[in-house]
């Protein structure tokens, strides 16, 4: 099977966008989202200083430096891909996304107008890699922050292997 792939830009609009299996995301957020002891979105305070992503089951919310029109690649691999050395930043974590179908959304796009791709149903890998990187060909707010492509690389895993940080980017980064 060839990698694929899907370019995008999104209104990282609160300076976020998730990347969910909805139809088990929903049904997860129906009995646990007002759960006081969950944070939204996943996002813990390690979440937005140290990993820069939230995760809750069969979602990623992707901490942005911008909140702004900014440029993700998602590209579905066999197996793990390298690294990306030009990478500020890059974490991995798990995706459960039992249906196969991935969709893209942030707090401002609903994700049935956002970017979908197709994915092999079951326990994904997800590594998240911050790429410093020029503004997109696109008209943005021109607001702070650094532009960076949010490169998200998936591939199907075998068991669970929790929250990894395989380079830490500088902290403060955003802004």
């Amino acid at each position: 099977m060839a990698d694929d792939s899907l370019t995008f830009l999104i209104d990282a609009d609160h300076g976020q966008f998730y990347v969910q299996d909805l139809e088990p995301y929903d049904a997860w957020m129906a009995e646990h989202a007002m759960d006081p002891d969950l944070p939204p979105a996943g996002w813990t305070d390690e979440a937005v200083h140290v990993h820069r992503i939230g995760v809750e089951p069969h979602s990623i919310s992707v901490g942005t430096a911008r909140d702004d029109m900014v440029e993700s690649l998602i590209t579905v691999h066999t197996s793990a891909p390298m690294t990306e050395s030009a990478a500020e930043h890059i974490v991995e974590a798990d995706l459960p996304a039992p249906s196969g179908q991935l969709a893209v959304s942030s707090p401002g796009i609903n994700p049935e107008d956002g970017p979908s791709v197709t994915v092999p149903a079951g326990l994904l890998r997800a590594r998240v890699s911050y790429i410093p990187s020029d503004p997109p060909a696109v008209d943005t707010n021109g607001g702070p922050g650094d532009h960076f492509l949010y490169r998200i690389d998936l591939w199907p895993a075998d068991q669970p292997c929790g929250l990894i940080v395989l380079k830490q980017g500088p902290n403060p980064w955003a802004g």
